[in-house]
């Protein structure tokens, strides 16, 4: 349903906040669409769909609330290097 993705919770179910730097990178490469360094709003909006191509894509206030977890330093994206399971799985 519509704005009903938790990240928080699915980063929790799937076990993120307990894997290493290596696996949380590997991670980050299979988001990172167009292997730019980073995780753009738009690569974050289809972000369920990297696990399920029948999963929907994110809400507009979904994919805010996700990337202003990740987005340590106010660009508009996420990059590996800032922190990503510690702002997002915390």
């Amino acid at each position: 349903a519509d704005d009903s993705f938790n990240y928080k919770s699915f980063f929790s179910k799937v076990g993120l906040a307990n894997k290493t730097p290596d696996q949380i990178k590997t991670v980050f490469g299979i988001l990172d669409q167009d292997k730019s360094g980073f995780i753009e709003e738009e690569e974050l909006q289809l972000f369920l769909k990297n696990f399920s191509s029948n999963a929907r894509v994110l809400t507009s206030a979904e994919t805010k609330a996700f990337l202003a977890a990740g987005d340590t330093d106010g660009d508009g994206k996420i990059g590996v290097e800032g922190k990503v399971s510690g702002n997002i799985t915390a």
